[in-house]
Order: structure tokens, then C-alpha cells, then sequence
């Protein structure tokens, strides 16, 4: 679905927000910029007649994420988890600025938020489709290095605890990437009862 100049507006202002970030791609491209951009093409791939909210909800999901190391917090689940938790919301303010300065009603930037915050997860069908989303460009682009980090045992609960947020939909998608075979018989493994 095109975008209005209103939103696009919002993705200028949050590519130009990402640009800022130091960490890079292997390839030396900015990382967050990268990250924006797939989401928003694996959304148009996904979902090509997804609502213009999802679409910022999408570019937005990770704007200005390095200004919260994961080092800043304990590395247990319990730091994991706070350490979500606030960029969730660090995320959706960000995201609510950018739509609030481009003319959107309070009631939009409430609902985008809640999507960068994950709220009805499983019950609201724009929500889920973003947590797809996120799923299918981990999968796409980030799962063979994140393997080369780990053992199988820790990256069978990944790929499990990816899967179980994911819906029907969601599992087809993630079917049909090309992946490499080792990636591939990972999966298989995972999956497997």
C-alpha cells in the first residue's frame, strides 16, 4: 500500500534518526538503517495491503535502539527482559514523537506504540503481524550469524521460542526463505516433535 506523504515524512525522519547509529553491518551499512529498510520490504512481502500504522509500526521497530546496550543490563533472563521491555517503550515514544510532529492524532501514535510494545500479542492481527515480521527478517537475515555464535542446543530454543510467537501465516512465510542447508536442517530439527 502506498504511503501518504504524512507517513512518509515519519520514515524520512526515522531513517534520518537511524543514520546516527555507530554499530555497522559486516558490509559497513549502518545497521539500524538496514534493519529498517528490511522490515519495511519483508512487511510489503508479507502483507502487501498492511495499514499504514503497521507500516510506521515496522520502519520504526528498532529506532534508536543502540542508545540502550543490552551490556547495561544483568545477562540473565530477567535483565533480557527488562532490558525489552524499556525498548519497547523507549521505541514507541520515539515513534509517537516522529507521528505527532507529522500531524497524527494522539489515538494513531496510541495504536502504533502498542504495536512497538507488543500489547495483544496473539489478539490484535496488526500486532502479530509485526511480531511475524520481526520473526521473518530474523530468520532472513540475522539467523546464520546468530548461529555461528551459539550451540545447537541454545539455538534450537530460538528458533522454538520464534516459532511459538508466530502465526499460521507467519509459518508459511518463514517456509519459503531460502536458506542455507546447515540453516535449514536446523529448522527441521527445531520443529521436529
Amino acid at each position: 500500500m502506498p504511503l501518504s506523504p504524512q507517513a512518509q515524512s515519519v520514515f524520512t525522519a526515522n531513517d534520518a534518526i537511524n543514520s546516527g547509529d555507530p554499530n555497522r553491518e559486516a558490509d559497513g551499512s549502518v545497521k539500524e538503517l538496514v534493519y529498517g529498510v528490511r522490515m519495511t520490504e519483508e512487511l510489503n512481502n508479507f502483507m502487501p495491503e498492511a495499514s499504514e500504522l503497521l507500516q510506521i509500526a515496522a520502519r520504526a521497530q528498532h529506532i534508536e535502539r543502540w542508545i540502550l546496550p543490552r551490556s547495561d543490563y544483568p545477562m540473565d533472563r530477567a535483565g533480557y527482559k527488562k532490558w525489552r521491555t524499556e525498548l519497547g517503550m523507549h521505541h514507541a515514544k520515539r515513534a509517537s514523537e516522529l507521528m505527532q510532529a507529522n500531524g497524527y492524532s494522539d489515538q494513531d501514535c496510541q495504536t502504533v506504540a502498542d504495536m512497538l510494545q507488543k500489547k495483544r500479542l496473539k489478539r490484535d492481527p496488526d500486532v502479530q503481524a509485526l511480531e511475524d515480521v520481526i520473526c521473518l527478517v530474523f530468520i532472513r537475515y540475522y539467523l546464520e550469524d546468530f548461529a555461528a555464535k551459539h550451540d545447537e542446543p541454545k539455538l534450537i530454543s530460538i528458533i522454538q521460542k520464534t516459532w511459538n510467537k508466530m502465526s499460521e501465516a507467519g509459518h508459511e512465510a518463514a517456509l519459503k526463505i531460502a536458506l542455507p542447508e546447515p540453516m535449514l536442517a536446523l529448522i527441521t530439527k527445531a520443529l521436529s516433535p
